[in-house]
């Protein structure tokens, strides 16, 4: 599959940490009906993905607020737990942020994302992509080469919508 405008992403079984310990999200349940940043990145606590990926959609939450965008989510092939720790480290959770895992890597594979640079310990992570969705149809997507954090990152985004 590929990440394009008009597109639909497919049904994906995501994890999180609920209040409870780990759950199971539906992504289209999270997609229907409403407007929803997603970005997806290589792994929770990697070197862009806590100095710039993240921070990039943490400046601007507000402004991607100002258009529409009920909710920002961050989709990466970790599990709930880390998701977690890493959220609350990096600011992201109290910038309303929402960290959901693809554990095992289907959603990523499902989209064509996945990469793998064994060299850096990452296997069977995630491409760098940032995407809107109104009610599960994707209205802008940018996907950066592998190993480059440049027009995946908030401030690229907003700029496209």
């Amino acid at each position: 599959m590929q990440l394009h405008k008009g597109g639909h992403l497919p049904e994906a079984s995501l994890v999180e940490m609920g209040a409870n310990g780990p759950q199971t999200v539906q992504l289209s349940d999270q997609l229907k009906g409403r407007k929803v940043v997603v970005f997806g990145l290589p792994g929770a606590y990697t070197g862009p993905c806590s100095t710039v990926h993240v921070p990039s959609f943490i400046r601007t939450a507000d402004e991607f607020r100002k258009k529409g965008v009920e909710e920002i989510i961050c989709i990466s092939v970790n599990d709930p737990f880390v998701l977690k720790a890493w959220g609350e480290a990096t600011g992201g959770t109290a910038a309303g942020i929402r960290f959901l895992g693809d554990a095992d890597g289907s959603l990523t594979k499902a989209l064509g994302m996945e990469f793998t640079a064994p060299q850096i310990g990452l296997i069977g992570r995630s491409n760098r992509y940032a995407l809107v969705l109104d009610d599960g149809v994707i209205s802008a997507a940018s996907i950066d080469k592998p190993g480059e954090c440049n027009i995946s990152t908030g401030e690229y985004l907003l700029a496209e919508i």
